[in-house]
């Protein structure tokens, strides 16, 4: 239950970064939505954070949880931000990957 939580915990970080992006481009009441948005996924965030690390080792759950934000984050950025997906990003982005899951392999 405590990877679940993590992984929960990692995907509001990239709710929270799609939310950060999203001011970038909003105006009146949506920016003020996108910014409450930013704030709920963030407070979550560390609540899910917090309590994957009464079980799991606060080595394994930091890195996983910015793992899964950082990966999610450059999956955000090219497909909704139009970031560019070259093929040095593409591989950075695999190996951090591969990091994420020895760590829950080792874990």
């Amino acid at each position: 239950m405590s990877w679940i939580i993590l992984v929960l915990a990692g995907l509001m970080e990239v709710g929270f970064t799609f939310c950060l992006g999203k001011t970038k481009t909003a105006t009146g009441p949506g920016l003020t939505w996108w910014w409450i948005g930013f704030g709920a996924a963030l407070c979550l965030s560390m609540y899910l954070m917090a309590k994957a690390s009464e079980r799991l080792p606060i080595g394994t759950v930091y890195p996983v949880w910015t793992g899964i934000g950082a990966v999610g984050a450059v999956i955000v950025g090219i497909t909704f931000f139009h970031e560019p997906a070259t093929f040095w990003r593409i591989l950075f982005l695999t190996t951090l990957i591969l990091s994420i899951v020895g760590l829950k392999i080792l874990g």
